[in-house]
């Protein structure tokens, strides 16, 4: 079960429809802009949903959703499916766990701590699972991928998947990495255009497509991101592992 690694936040599994209906509301207001909807999915009914509070008020101001599979031959089953021809993936032996609708409050304050705490418990879902490999869809704001061209070029240099796992086109309105500069990426430009779950996927060796998903419906640019938990630094596993332990 979740607890914390963080004196000002706590992290917990969903438990019925009043929590699940919070974190639609969240993901709403995250993704969809300022209103009383709620953001919602038939992979709800299948996800571990995972709530991240203030202590103190119990304010809800993160969540995210767990999919758990159980190998590559799965693969069809997750969300990213529907977006990224991901028959390279079948292959793989292990279990996998997906990671969706990851999203942070925009008021929220120490928002570092909250993503360490969603690593914290994530680390301790993939050891309990026996994972090999976690992926999702890494979102970018907005659908203007001139915003991007910096990082999206960086994540074609440096960060793609390997060619056995490689997604390939699936959506029908994609932007391919290829090309998007004639020259070197700046590397500031490129980095502050990364979102912060992102950038934690590639400091623990992740990789990504080599091409972003035009996604009208939320709004966004997403492209599938993945990291091997045998390819994990092993100085960032000890230390993922150490929070996931205070977390007891």
């Amino acid at each position: 079960m979740p607890g914390k690694c963080s004196p000002r936040y706590k992290a917990r599994y969903g438990a019925g429809a009043q929590d699940l209906r919070a974190a639609q509301a969240l993901r709403f207001r995250c993704f969809r802009g300022p209103g009383d909807g709620l953001d919602h999915d038939d992979f709800d009914a299948l996800c571990r949903h995972v709530l991240i509070e203030e202590e103190a008020t119990g304010r809800l101001v993160a969540c995210f959703r767990l999919l758990p599979l159980t190998s590559g031959r799965a693969i069809r089953q997750s969300y990213a499916a529907q977006y990224y021809e991901l028959s390279a993936l079948e292959e793989f032996s292990d279990p996998m766990i997906e990671i969706g609708r990851f999203c942070i409050h925009p008021d929220a304050k120490a928002p570092a701590d909250i993503l360490r705490l969603a690593w914290g418990v994530v680390t301790r879902d993939v050891d309990a699972e026996g994972a090999g490999m976690l992926f999702g869809c890494s979102s970018f704001a907005g659908t203007d991928a001139t915003l991007y061209r910096d990082t999206f070029a960086l994540l074609g240099e440096r960060h793609l998947a390997p060619k056995r796992w490689l997604p390939r086109v699936k959506a029908p309105k994609v932007v391919r990495f290829a090309g998007r500069l004639r020259k070197k990426p700046d590397p500031k430009r490129a980095q502050s255009g990364l979102p912060p779950l992102l950038r934690s996927y590639l400091m623990l060796g992740g990789w990504v497509s080599d091409h972003a998903v035009v996604d009208e419906d939320l709004g966004t640019l997403h492209v599938f991101t993945g990291v091997e938990i045998a390819a994990v630094p092993p100085a960032r596993a000890r230390l993922l592992r150490a929070d996931a332990a205070q977390m007891a």
